[in-house]
């Protein structure tokens, strides 16, 4: 399968085969960096290697192409501030490429966007995410925790790490139910309690731990919920 092929072939090139001292000479030295181009063109070695095909020799070559577009631009456009940002934007860009290929040569199709089925885990997928947060945020808004004293607690949060905490749980609980695997979400309730409840026994702040178990069970159940109706 083409795809395969050349995902395993951008996973060595763009991970395994660049040492860290490559990326950080192309981000001082950018377009000018010799280990851009030697960059390149191990991607282009690699996509023929892996496909092996003489008639599919234009295909290393647009791999090659759009790899070097693409870095360029990230090299150009990238600062500190946006270094995350592009990152992702540069994987993205690449799988599309190599999608696009797998698409011309019809080894996928859109006829999923027609299955019901799946589109209804794609709609409860996308709830559990930012929906169910606003949903769970409008609830809790009712009580807010008394901040007696602000706790360590407090104030070593990372910045909305709840929230996306709380979404991972929600995908990973839903993940477990559509396949079968109920003993999942009990390890997730397990590991959830011994890593959030102790810290909070800790501080000692009753209302506040109090709060954060109505969020915990109010995110878990919408969670379970979400899966039972769509199974």
């Amino acid at each position: 399968m083409i795809f395969t092929k050349l995902i395993l072939a951008h996973l060595l090139g763009d991970f395994v085969l660049q040492p860290n001292s490559w990326v950080a000479d192309k981000e001082n030295r950018k377009l000018k960096s010799p280990h851009l181009y030697v960059h390149v063109l191990i991607h282009t070695v690699l996509s023929f290697v892996f496909l092996w095909n003489t008639d599919l020799w234009w295909v290393s070559l647009v791999i090659g192409a759009t790899h070097f577009i693409i870095d360029a631009s990230k090299l150009v456009f990238q600062n500190v501030k946006n270094k995350k940002a592009w990152f992702f934007i540069d994987q993205l860009l690449h799988i599309l490429v190599i999608l696009g290929i797998s698409f011309y040569f019809k080894e996928f199709n859109f006829d999923f966007l027609s299955n019901n089925e799946f589109l209804k885990i794609l709609m409860a997928a996308l709830f559990l995410t930012t929906p169910a947060s606003i949903f769970i945020k409008i609830v809790l808004s009712s009580w807010t925790p008394a901040p007696e004293t602000q706790s360590s607690l407090q104030t070593e949060s990372l910045s909305s790490a709840g929230k996306y905490i709380g979404i991972l749980e929600r995908l990973l609980v839903f993940t477990f139910i559509m396949v079968n695997h109920l003993e999942g979400v009990g390890f997730m309730v397990a590991a959830k309690s011994v890593f959030r409840f102790s810290d909070l026994a800790q501080a000692k702040q009753r209302k506040l731990t109090e709060y954060v178990l109505i969020g915990t069970l109010l995110s878990f159940g919408l969670a379970v919920l979400t899966g039972i109706l769509i199974k």
